[in-house]
């Protein structure tokens, strides 16, 4: 039946023709704004996942940061410790030197004392962003410091922020409130012979005038400091110096770690981006395809429908 009121030739041609249209403007906002999910209307599963794992990759972001925080204060008390074991190293030769008979002691007590003015100003000077991890003088002990390793996000949904660990009093060389949390301004207690026998006693090397002094003697040389207290002093230097060791090896092992951490956040994250481009990036190469063949699709439709209006006007003819 052919009739002038309802043309469905041309409503199917328009209604192909929208369809086109519209499929043209995603296509062209894929290409403009470069994602096939830009909003939660286009794939909302596929955006709820690529918006939270933004969300974590910033987190990420963040964290990197703070590893490289952390990084920055265990490489600065790592140089102090390493520069304290260089003098303390030679005081410690300082003192082998004054066992040789006739050396004057009250001129390698002069360069002890310059010695243990260097340690002074390493342990007062290894501060990074207010934190001193070699001198205490805050009033309290030395406590353990976290840095921020990682964040986590387990399979149910819950984050979690992992943090790295320091115990500062094994690496705190001068404590100005009680002089028994220093390693440098601690008693020791060694062996040290004493004519035929032996007999114990404490020495420490650095008199920081702390509130709670230490109660031992301090390494100090004199014209009529015998040869057996001199071995105690050597043997006290050489236990302070075995701890400072230790500390060393524990801030390297950690500084080490955080590098390696550091690596694998940003490693992480590339991954991370990579994922969430597959689930809401737009393939450029399918999307200009996809465009052309639209294009041509919308001037047949555009064609069609002007084929279908003019079949209302043939019927014209049959009434001349």
């Amino acid at each position: 039946m052919t009739s002038i009121m309802t043309n469905a030739a041309a409503m199917a041609a328009l209604q192909t023709l929208r369809d086109i249209n519209n499929k043209m403007d995603t296509t062209q906002q894929r290409i403009s704004s470069g994602y096939r999910v830009e909003t939660a209307s286009d794939n909302a599963a596929y955006w709820s996942i690529a918006t939270t794992m933004r969300s974590d990759n910033k987190a990420l972001s963040t964290v990197q940061d703070a590893l490289g925080l952390g990084a920055a204060k265990t490489d600065t008390a790592y140089t102090g410790l390493e520069s304290a074991i260089d003098v303390v190293t030679e005081i410690k030769a300082k003192l082998v030197a004054a066992r040789e008979p006739g050396v004057d002691k009250v001129k390698i007590n002069e360069e002890l004392r310059e010695l243990k003015n260097q340690l002074q100003s390493i342990a007062e000077s290894a501060s990074f962003s207010g934190e001193n991890w070699l001198y205490n003088d805050t009033g309290v002990p030395p406590t353990t410091v976290e840095m921020v390793g990682s964040f986590n996000r387990a399979s149910d949904g819950t984050v979690a922020v992992e943090t790295l660990e320091f115990d500062t009093s094994t690496s705190t060389l001068i404590d100005a409130d009680d002089a028994q949390l220093g390693i440098l301004t601690a008693d020791v207690t060694v062996t040290q012979p004493n004519g035929t026998t032996t007999t114990t006693a404490s020495y420490f090397l650095l008199d920081a005038g702390s509130a709670t002094a230490a109660t031992g003697s301090e390494i100090v040389l004199s014209v009529s400091t015998s040869d057996d207290k001199i071995d105690g002093m050597i043997s006290a230097v050489d236990a302070m110096l075995g701890t400072l060791t230790d500390s060393a090896a524990t801030l390297g092992s950690i500084n080490m770690r955080i590098d390696m951490q550091d690596d694998f956040v940003a490693t992480l994250m590339d991954v991370i981006d990579k994922g969430i481009g597959r689930l809401v990036d737009a393939d450029m190469n399918e999307e200009s395809t996809r465009l052309k063949a639209l294009q041509t699709q919308q001037q047949l439709g555009i064609q069609s429908l002007s084929i279908a209006n003019s079949n209302a006007e043939n019927i014209l003819q049959l009434f001349k």
